[in-house]
C-alpha cells in the first residue's frame, strides 16, 4: 500500500547473496527520470509550452483548477518523451520529483496531475476541436521557433505514411490488406532536420497519400517568404498529378518515386540488356534522363532513371524519378535517396516515443494523443540537434532516452533551494554541463538598458 507522497510504508527488503544490502523505495525524493530537466531547460529556452499558453483554450468551470492547462501539457509531452504514453502511468508518475517541477506550479511542492485529470485532459478538453486545431499547428510553431535561433537557407520536406497497429474496437481502425493488420494509417512531413513539421492521423484502409495537401499546404505556407528554396521528396505513393501540379504551382523542388510501366521500360532498354562477358564484382549504375507524359497528365515531365546490376541476380534494379530539378541525372538520384532518412526518423519516434501507442476508444482523442507524441518527439529531437555536445552529437533518440533522460538522481530540499544529486554514469558532469551551456547559448539577449 502506498501513502499520499507516494513512497512505500518504510518495508525494506533484504537481499540473500550479500545480507548486508537493505532496498528502500522512496518514489517522492528519487527520480529515475533526472535529465528531463535538461528538455526542461531547452524548453524554457525555445519558449515552446508557454507558447501553447496563448493558443489552447481552458475548457473547465469554476475556479478549483488544480493544474494550469500548460503545466498538463508538459506532463502529456514529458511524460511520453520518458516513455510513460499511457494516461495510468500519471498515478505513480505524479509523484516523481523531476516531473513535478517540470509541471511546475502547485505540483513543485505538490504532486502532478492524476490519471482521471489527465484523461479528461487529453480525451475531453484537447479533443475539442479548436484544441484539436491548435494542437496540430503548434508543431509548426515550435519548429518556426528553433528557426528564429537557426535560420534556414532553404527547406527539404519528406512526406511518408506509417501504420499503426490497433487492438480492439477503436474508431476507424481498419484492416490494411498492405500492413496484414488492424491499424490507423498517420500522415507525416518532416524537415531535413528531422523535425516533424505536421502530421495526421488517418483511417487504416486509405491510400499512401489520402490528405497530403492537408498536411503540406500550411507547411509551405509558413515557409513562404521564409527560405530562399524549398524542396520536396516522396516515394511512389505520392505519384500523382495533383500533387505535381501543386508543387509546380508553388515553385516547389521535387524529385517523386514513379511506379515502372511497360512505356518507361521501353525508353530505357538499351540499358535492360544484359553486357556481354564476365560480370564484375561490383555494382554496376547506368542512369538515363527523358521526357514523359503519362496520360493522366497535363504537360510531359522530366524522368530520371537508375539502372543497377548486383553481382550474382539476373535482372538489373530499375528506378524511376519524376522531378522538375534540372540537375544531372545522377545527382538527383543521389537527393531522392536521401529520403530514407525519413523512414529512419519513423522509426525512432515507435521505438523512443511509443508514438504508435493510440489505445483510446475514439478517433479524435488518438488524434490528440499522436499530436502529443509529435510534441515530444520534436523536443527531444531539438536538444539532438542544438544542444548535443560533439561525443554524443549522433545518438539516437534512444540512446538519449536511456542514457541522458535516465539519470537517476535523490532530492534534497532545503528552505531557499532544491538539490538533484544526479548520477555519473553514461553522461558525466562536463556533457551536462555543455548541454546546459548550449541551451543557453540559445535564449535570446537581454535587452538593452535604458540609458
Amino acid at each position: 500500500m502506498t501513502n499520499p507522497a507516494g513512497e512505500s510504508t518504510g518495508e525494506i527488503f533484504r537481499l540473500d547473496f550479500d545480507r548486508r544490502l537493505m532496498l528502500q523505495f522512496r518514489g517522492a525524493v528519487v527520480t529515475s527520470d533526472a535529465g528531463l530537466l535538461a528538455y526542461r531547460e531547452l524548453d524554457d529556452a525555445l519558449g515552446l509550452t508557454a507558447m501553447a499558453g496563448d493558443k489552447l483554450s481552458d475548457a473547465r468551470t469554476g475556479k478549483n483548477g488544480r493544474h494550469a492547462l500548460i503545466g498538463m501539457l508538459r506532463q502529456s509531452v514529458f511524460g511520453r518523451l520518458a516513455g510513460y504514453e499511457d494516461v495510468n502511468d500519471a498515478e505513480r508518475l505524479r509523484h516523481d520529483p523531476a516531473m513535478r517541477w517540470i509541471v511546475g506550479g502547485k505540483a513543485a511542492l505538490g504532486c502532478a496531475a492524476s490519471p482521471s485529470q489527465m484523461g479528461r485532459f487529453e480525451t475531453r478538453w484537447l479533443a475539442a476541436e479548436k484544441n484539436l486545431s491548435a494542437l496540430i499547428d503548434l508543431s509548426g510553431q515550435w519548429i518556426d521557433s528553433v528557426h528564429a535561433r537557426r535560420p534556414p537557407r532553404g527547406v527539404v520536406l519528406d512526406m511518408d505514411s506509417s501504420v499503426s497497429p490497433t487492438h480492439g474496437e477503436q474508431e476507424m481502425s481498419v484492416w490494411n490488406g498492405h500492413y496484414s493488420c488492424t491499424c490507423y494509417h498517420p500522415l507525416f512531413l518532416f524537415n531535413q532536420f528531422g523535425d516533424l513539421e505536421r502530421c495526421a492521423l488517418r483511417p487504416g484502409n486509405v491510400h499512401s497519400a489520402d490528405g497530403w495537401q492537408s498536411v503540406l499546404t500550411p507547411v509551405v505556407e509558413r515557409y513562404k517568404g521564409n527560405v530562399s528554396r524549398i524542396y520536396f521528396r516522396a516515394d511512389a505513393g505520392f505519384a500523382n498529378p495533383d500533387v505535381y501540379e501543386f508543387l509546380e504551382a508553388e515553385r516547389i523542388k521535387y524529385a517523386i518515386r514513379l511506379p515502372a510501366n511497360r512505356i518507361l521500360q521501353e525508353r530505357i532498354g538499351h540499358l535492360l540488356t544484359r553486357p556481354i562477358g564476365r560480370p564484375p564484382n561490383e555494382v554496376r549504375r547506368s542512369y538515363a534522363n527523358f521526357t514523359y507524359q503519362a496520360g493522366s497528365w497535363t504537360k510531359p515531365r522530366r524522368v530520371v532513371a537508375k539502372v543497377e546490376w548486383h553481382p550474382g541476380e539476373l535482372y538489373p534494379r530499375v528506378g524511376f524519378i519524376v522531378t522538375n530539378m534540372a540537375r544531372p541525372a545522377e545527382n538527383v538520384v543521389a537527393f531522392y535517396n536521401k529520403r530514407g532518412t525519413c523512414e529512419q526518423w519513423i522509426k525512432e519516434g515507435k521505438g523512443a516515443i511509443m508514438w504508435t501507442r493510440l489505445s483510446c476508444r475514439g478517433f479524435a482523442a488518438n488524434a490528440v494523443r499522436l499530436q502529443l507524441h509529435a510534441l515530444a518527439y520534436n523536443l527531444g529531437n531539438f536538444l539532438r540537434t542544438l544542444a548535443t555536445p560533439e561525443p554524443i552529437k549522433d545518438w539516437s533518440l534512444t540512446s538519449l532516452k536511456e542514457k541522458l533522460i535516465k539519470i537517476g538522481a535523490k532530492v534534497i530540499s532545503h528552505g531557499r533551494y532544491v538539490a538533484f544529486q544526479m548520477a555519473e554514469v553514461a553522461i558525466p558532469k562536463y556533457l551536462f554541463a555543455d548541454i546546459l551551456r548550449l541551451i543557453a547559448e540559445l535564449r535570446p539577449p537581454p535587452d538593452a538598458a535604458p540609458a
